[in-house]
């Protein structure tokens, strides 16, 4: 066809907004076609399978490094309600298929990423939104990769524990890293010492855990501060025993704060102050308690018994005046 042609058969067709466009959309399908192949070809392009799946046939990473039984829906409420707007899930769950059961029955799925879209979308289901259904992007990873993947993506969440991060971090150094930390660290690109910080949490006593209202509660820099605290025997058995007495109190409902519990656990290692000794004692008998004086610079401090009987004072009062006067 010659370009006077084409001019023309532009003209006739310029009203009919479905005919042009669609050669457009066309030939632009058509390069977008080539260009894929040839990125795939290149290796520069990678394709992804999502897949819609009952979140039943989901089970998490027995290393997942969230505690699936502390989500609820007021701290999934964010997600829960993105969804509704949204309408869907809109990013996928990372998931490694499992070896299919012998009679047939049981998750297809393990989730390495993603336990609080499964909550989310098993909340919705189980709550009158039957319909949705829980994304998923299935890979293939070993269990060392599947650790820095969770890892990275969560990092950086405050939903997710101090404590949580600890201990996946203190189970992940001895069973991919053979207890070496600075592998571990250079594997995940922290820092060394940042990294220490979360294992010597991992090792916190259990016992001092559970005077905290909650493992969320717990901080880092909680166990830091009581790490030297609890360096001899002596501080670690008090700061242990004045736990035990929080933990009892947080389960009876008192709840004792986070502040009040660092305060009070601080307070337990140091060695109770040796009052210093009296001065002079002025008393009438031996068996008395008498009036005791303290000299603190210029000032003079005199302490008595609130029962000490009124003559007794009078007395041990006169005397001591005497003796300044004098």
């Amino acid at each position: 066809m010659s370009k006077r042609h084409d001019a023309v058969f532009d003209d006739v067709l310029k009203d009919l907004d479905d005919e042009r466009p669609t050669r457009d959309r066309a030939g632009a399908r058509f390069l977008k076609r080539s260009t894929t192949i040839a990125d795939q070809a290149s290796g520069n392009r990678q394709e992804k399978v999502l897949r819609l799946v009952d979140p039943d046939t989901c089970v998490m990473w027995e290393r997942h490094n969230r505690a699936y039984d502390l989500l609820t829906k007021a701290n999934c409420r964010d997600l829960i309600d993105g969804i509704l707007s949204q309408g869907q899930q809109e990013f996928p769950a990372i998931v490694r298929r499992l070896r299919p059961p012998q009679d047939g029955q049981g998750p297809e799925f393990e989730v390495i990423c993603g336990a609080r879209r499964h909550f989310a979308i098993s909340w919705l289901r189980a709550n009158n939104y039957p319909k949705f259904q829980y994304l998923i992007e299935e890979r293939e990873l070993t269990d060392e990769e599947a650790f820095r993947l969770a890892d990275i993506e969560n990092r950086d969440r405050e939903d997710i524990s101090d404590l949580e991060r600890a201990r996946d971090y203190a189970a992940a150094v001895e069973a991919y890293y053979g207890g070496r930390q600075n592998v571990m660290a250079e594997r995940l690109q922290v820092s060394p010492t940042w990294l220490s910080r979360y294992l010597q949490l991992a090792r916190l006593d259990p016992r001092v855990v559970a005077a905290f209202p909650s493992l969320r509660d717990l901080k880092e820099l909680h166990a830091r501060q009581l790490k030297p605290l609890m360096a001899n025997s002596a501080g670690a058995e008090a700061i242990l025993a004045e736990a035990d007495r929080i933990a009892a109190e947080q389960k009876a409902g008192q709840g004792v704060p986070v502040a009040k519990v660092m305060s009070r656990l601080k307070q337990a290692a140091k060695p109770p102050r040796e009052r210093a000794a009296a001065d002079k004692v002025y008393r009438q008998h031996p068996e008395e308690g008498g009036v005791q004086v303290r000299r603190r610079g210029k000032r003079v401090q005199l302490e008595f018994a609130r029962d000490l009987p009124s003559k007794a004072l009078r007395a041990a009062l006169e005397q001591f005046i005497k003796d300044r006067d004098g």
